[in-house]
C-alpha cells in the first residue's frame, strides 16, 4: 500500500510565449495536464476542496448542523468535479490514463456502496428512535432495552463502513509520474481525500455514542492505526446516552420529559443527516457515470 494521499501540489503549467517573433527553443512534451489554472471550473473545484479542509478544522463543534454542512460542501465538490470531467481537456487527459479511470471507477463504486448501506441502516435507526419515544412515554423498560440493543447492532454495522472508506483511494494513482501528470493526479487525490474525511466523520459521528462504554467494538478494533475517540460523536447522538434511557420506571416526570426532548432532537438530526447523505450519494453516482463515459468513449475510439 502507498502512503497517505498528499494534500498539496506544485503546478507545472506552461504559458504562451509573450513574444511570438522569438519562439521558445525548448521542446514541448505533450502531457496529461488539466486546463489552465485560470479556468473557472478548476478554481471552483479547488475552492470547494479548501473549504472542506477548513470545515474539518472546526471539528470541535461536532453537531448535526456541522455534519450537514460538511455533507453539503462535499456534494458541491463532487458537482464541481463532475463539471471538470465534462471538459474536453480533462477527458483527453484521462483517456490517456485509462488505468487511473478504472481505479477511480472502483473507488467511486465503493463510496456509493458505503453510502447505500448507510442509508439503509439510517432508515432503521430513524424508525427505532421514533419507537423509542413511545417506549419512554410508557416507561417501558423492555422496549427501551430492545432499542438499545438495536442501536448497538447498527453502530457495529456502520463502523465497518468507516474502516472500508479509509481504504478507498490507496494505490489509486501511481506515485512515479511525469510533471505534467502530477497536476491531474493531485486533483483526483484531493477529491478522494476529502470524500474519505467527510465520510469517516459521518460514520464515526453516529456510531461512537451508541458503543458500549465497557467494551466498545470501535475502540477495541484499532483499524488503520487510529483510535476512534468518544468526542467524535455528534452532539445530538451523544446526548441520548444509552445509560440515560435505562430504568425509566424509576425516573421522575422531569427526567422522562428531558429524555423525550433529546430523542426528538435526535430524530430531527437524523432527518437532516439522511437528506445530506442522500445528496452526496447521488453526486457520487453522477461522477462515476461521467468517468464511465470517458472510459467508454476511449474504448470506442480504439475499436475504430
Amino acid at each position: 500500500m502507498t502512503p497517505k494521499m498528499v494534500a498539496g501540489f506544485r503546478r507545472t503549467l506552461s504559458f504562451p510565449n509573450p513574444n511570438p517573433s522569438k519562439p521558445d527553443k525548448s521542446f514541448h512534451v505533450r502531457s496529461a495536464s488539466l486546463p489552465c489554472r485560470s479556468h473557472p471550473l478548476i478554481a471552483q473545484l479547488k475552492d470547494g476542496i479548501n473549504e472542506l479542509r477548513s470545515w474539518e478544522s472546526k471539528s470541535h463543534t461536532r453537531t448535526s448542523a456541522w455534519l450537514c454542512d460538511g455533507l453539503s460542501r462535499l456534494k458541491n465538490v463532487h458537482d464541481s468535479f463532475d463539471d471538470v470531467l465534462q471538459l474536453p481537456q480533462t477527458q483527453e487527459a484521462l483517456s490517456r490514463r485509462t488505468d487511473w479511470v478504472e481505479k477511480l471507477l472502483e473507488d467511486f463504486l465503493c463510496f456509493a456502496d458505503a453510502y447505500g448501506i448507510f442509508q439503509t441502516s439510517f432508515i432503521s435507526l430513524k424508525e427505532d428512535v421514533f419507537a423509542a419515544q413511545g417506549a419512554v412515554r410508557r416507561r417501558d423498560d423492555l422496549k427501551i432495552a430492545s432499542y438499545i440493543k438495536a442501536q448497538k447492532k447498527i453502530a457495529k454495522e456502520v463502523s465497518k463502513l468507516s474502516y472500508a472508506v479509509r481504504c478507498i483511494g490507496r494505490c489509486s494513482i501511481p506515485v512515479s509520474i511525469s510533471d505534467g501528470d502530477a497536476e491531474l493526479m493531485v486533483i483526483l487525490r484531493d477529491v478522494i481525500e476529502v470524500t474519505v474525511s467527510v465520510s469517516v466523520a459521518l460514520f464515526n459521528g453516529i456510531t461512537v455514542p451508541f458503543s458500549s462504554e465497557k467494551k466498545s467494538w470501535i475502540s477495541n478494533r484499532l483499524k488503520m492505526g487510529k483510535r476512534v475517540k468518544a468526542d467524535e460523536g455528534i452532539k445530538e447522538f451523544r446526548q441520548v446516552g444509552l445509560q440515560s434511557l435505562c430504568c425509566m420506571k424509576k425516573k421522575g416526570d422531569e427526567e422522562v420529559k428531558n429524555a423525550l426532548k433529546r430523542l426528538q432532537d435526535l430524530e430531527g438530526a437524523i432527518c437532516s443527516i439522511e437528506g445530506g447523505s442522500e445528496r452526496v450519494f447521488r453526486s457520487l453516482i453522477n461522477s462515476r457515470v461521467s468517468l464511465l463515459n470517458i472510459l467508454t468513449q476511449y474504448s470506442n475510439k480504439m475499436d475504430l
